[in-house]
This record gives structure tokens, sequence and C-alpha cells, in this order.
């Protein structure tokens, strides 16, 4: 098994055990720069030693890299990319984080000296780890060999969408076996013929899992689904799974086409604690008043720019739709001229909409436009995370062509979600659908841990200006 589940999140080992390297590698980064500063009064004595900005530093680096997406440049944009976010969450994002932490505390917690150069050498050693990792993950002994029985629509549409993620997930495809009622329509050169014996053939050709995934459970042909053989590979430990859990683990999403109401029900997902609703809650009102207290400035200053540039109210207020189908008025900074709507119907936005102004348009890029929904959590209509809301109009639409459309109402809307990390802004019925499969997921699965790894992961959306329309 190459991923472990930690609080509901599924995270793959390969990935865990190179986040925990870099924390040591960061830490001992941040140690060997208060050795090599003469300016350093930090005593060499391992005993004595100060491990609070050691540990400090390990711990902000590590965020700073989720908040730049650091990971998935590795996987699907390569190394010079990757170099690139490295570089930016580093020197820009760790860096301006220390400055903070000496500003608040008031003194030099992290010496300027040291800090300096601890960034530089942690730099270049994160750098060659992730080398020696992607060297690593690419043998192909380290990756998992997964054969699917199924040749069909399912099996297509599963081989499809896991290509751009496999090698970033360790997955071989061996190939694929098709049932008796299959009509074939993979390729045929990876088709497999259906071995007689399925725990030899697993044991002969090294399969680390089976993924089961027929267009038909059941043949019609009188011939009998292998459920003994597939027991039997599992009890010599070769794990087997549906089609639809393999695509919730592996891509961090619900295939709604695949999905079933019964699995809904009796999966393990889809249970809220009281425990968890009250630490929500809690880190909800807490972020909304800091940010608050830090972000008014900020906030008069684009209501001030809005005034200034369009005629019309600074702030702009919709309905939307929340939690449990129950709607509400979200607020934010007007982007859009006064009249964007004169003709009373809800328009999607769309790519460089005409109807934004420039200030805007700005506004939108940085997120500022989003800041009054700060109102919104304090009042409890909506979380920090969560899927984003949408206006009645548009939900009765799509709930009529989206099957499962209104389970997202089961948790709070947000001002960021999960959705938002992994697809990018849609403007229509088949963007909308991609998207709740990414809210089906955090829906089943979401957790503390999860929405804080969402909170950081945003910051790289927040800079590079992703999905704004």
């Amino acid at each position: 098994m190459s991923y472990i589940r930690i609080n509901k999140h599924y995270v793959h080992l390969p990935y865990l055990f190179l986040g925990i390297a870099e924390a040591t590698l960061l830490a001992l980064a941040a140690w060997l720069a208060q050795q090599l500063s003469p300016e350093s009064h930090q005593p060499a004595n391992y005993h004595n030693l100060n491990w609070i900005p050691i540990l400090l530093f390990s711990v902000i680096f590590s965020c700073c890299t989720l908040a730049m997406g650091v990971y998935t440049a590795l996987v699907r944009e390569g190394f010079s990319s990757m170099v690139l976010r490295t570089l930016v969450s580093f020197f820009l994002l760790g860096s301006l984080s220390l400055m903070l932490i000496n500003l608040v505390v008031g003194n030099e917690f992290i010496e300027q000296q040291v800090g300096f150069w601890a960034v530089i050498i942690a730099t270049a050693m994160v750098i060659v780890a992730r080398i020696i990792f992607v060297m690593a993950v690419d043998t192909a002994k380290l990756k998992r060999r997964v054969v699917i029985y199924g040749a069909g629509v399912r099996a297509k549409k599963l081989l499809e969408d896991l290509e751009p993620s496999r090698a970033g997930l360790g997955v071989e495809i061996v190939g694929c076996i098709p049932s008796t009622d299959d009509k074939v329509v993979v390729d045929p050169a990876i088709i497999l013929a259906e071995p007689s014996y399925w725990l030899t053939f697993v044991r002969q050709s090294q399969i680390s899992e089976i993924v089961i995934s027929p267009d038909e459970r059941r043949r019609s042909t009188g011939d009998v689904f292998p459920l003994s053989q597939f027991l039997d590979c599992k009890l010599a430990g070769i794990a087997s799974c549906d089609s639809l859990s393999f695509y919730e683990r592996e891509l961090g999403r619900v295939d709604i086409s695949l999905l079933q109401p019964s699995w809904m029900l009796f999966s393990d997902g889809f249970k809220y604690s009281l425990q968890g609703r009250i630490t929500k809650k809690l880190l909800d009102m807490t972020l909304a008043s800091l940010f608050l207290f830090i972000l008014w400035p900020f906030m008069l200053l684009t209501a001030l720019a809005v005034k200034l540039e369009s005629p019309g109210a600074v702030l702009y207020h919709q309905l939307r739709v929340g939690y449990n189908g129950k709607t509400f008025r979200i607020y934010k900074f007007r982007s859009m001229r006064q009249d964007a709507e004169k003709a009373g119907k809800a328009i999607w936005a769309q790519k460089n909409d005409a109807r934004v102004t420039r200030v805007g348009a700005f506004i939108r890029n940085t997120r500022l436009d989003e800041l009054p929904q700060l109102y919104n959590i304090l009042t409890g209509q909506m979380s920090f995370v969560g899927p984003r809301p949408e206006r009645p109009e548009f939900v009765s639409d799509l709930a009529r062509q989206i099957p499962f459309y209104e389970t997202r109402h089961k948790v709070k809307p947000g001002m960021m979600g999960w959705a938002q990390l992994k697809y990018p802004y849609g403007a229509s019925v088949e963007d909308a659908k991609n998207k709740l499969q990414y809210d089906l997921y955090y829906t089943k699965n979401h957790s503390f841990l999860m929405d804080i790894l969402i909170m950081i992961q945003t910051v790289e959306i927040i800079l590079l200006g992703k999905g704004v329309h």
C-alpha cells in the first residue's frame, strides 16, 4: 500500500516521506546557518541549543512549499517549474514570514544573517532531495503495478482521467482484462487475456492492486463473476477496489458517473462529529476576526478605489444557496459596472468579461473583492473552507441537469474550497459537473486537517491569480 489516510484525507506515502525528509532538511539548514554565522550567539552544544527558531523555520518553509504548489509542479509541470516555485516559496513567502515574525516578536527571533544563510542552504538541500526523489519514484520497482478488470467505457474513462497524474502517483497500468460482457473500447495494445488462475497471474506479474471496473457486474452469458478468485488474491495480500474508490483515493474526487446512492449511505464518509463542528466554528471565528483586524486598511482603500472609478454602490450583494439549501445574502466589493445585469437575468461570468472595471479586475485578481465575506463567516452563513455558494437561479438549473448536485449543500459554503484548488474557474454546466466531483470529495472527507491544507494551498491561487474571470 503506497498511501495512508490521515484524518479522512488520502495522502500518498512517497510524498509524505518526501515532506518529512524536507522538514528534517529545513531544520538541519537552520541549525547549520546558526553554526556558520559569525554573528550568531547560539551555543554549539546541542543540549543548550534553542530549538524553537529551528523548528519554526522548518514548519514555516514546509507550509510555504505547500502554498506554492511545489509538489504538484514537480509532477505535472517539470523540473524547471519546481525550481522556480521553490525559489518563490523560500525567498519570497518564507523570507516575508520570517520578517513578520521578527516584527511581531519585537526582536530578532531568527537573526537576519542566520535566516539568509538558512534559506540558501535549505534551497540547495531541498532541490537535491527532490531530484533524488524524482529518480526514485520513476524507478519501476517503486511503482505500483495495477491491472484493471474491465475494458469498456468505464475502464477507458478511468485511463483517460488517470493519465495526467499517473507519473506523480507512481502508478503503472499493466493492462486491462475484459469481462465477458464488456464491449472493448480501450486501446487493444493494453488488453490482456483473462487468466485461468488470478492468484498465479498477479504473483507472476507482480501486481500490486486490482481495480474492478467492468461496465456490467452481472454476466448475462451465465459465466460467474470471479469473486472467489478475487478473494484468494485479497487473502494473499493483493489489494482490490472498485473504480469509484480508486478515483476518490488517487484523484481526490468522486466520479458522479459511477456514483450510486447506496455508496454514499454505506461508505465511511459523510460523517460529522460535534467536536469537528465546534473546532471548525472556532477556527472560522478566530481567523475572520484576525483578518478583519489586520486587513481593514486594505478594505478601506478598496472601497475608496471602487467608489472613485465608477458610480454605484461600493458593496455588491447577491442571494446564494448555502447550508441545507437555505439562501443567504453574500457580500463583495463591486467589481463590475452597476448595470452588469440590467436585463435582470443571472449571467455566468466569462473570461475577460467586458463588464469588469479596471479596479474590479485588480481586486478580482488579488481576491480583495471577497473580503466582505468575512462578515458572512462571522454571522455563521459561510465558512473559510467549503464549496463555493452558487446563485439560486443557477442551482435550480444545475440540479435538474446534474445528479447529486444538491449534495454539496450538506456542508457550509466557503470562501475557498477543494474544487477551487483542483479545477479552474468554470462558467458552464459541464464545468459545474466537473467541480461537483471535487465538492463531493470534500463533503465526504472534510476535516480540520484538510481545511488547513486547503487554506495553505490557496495562497498559490491568490499569488498567481488563478481561476479569475
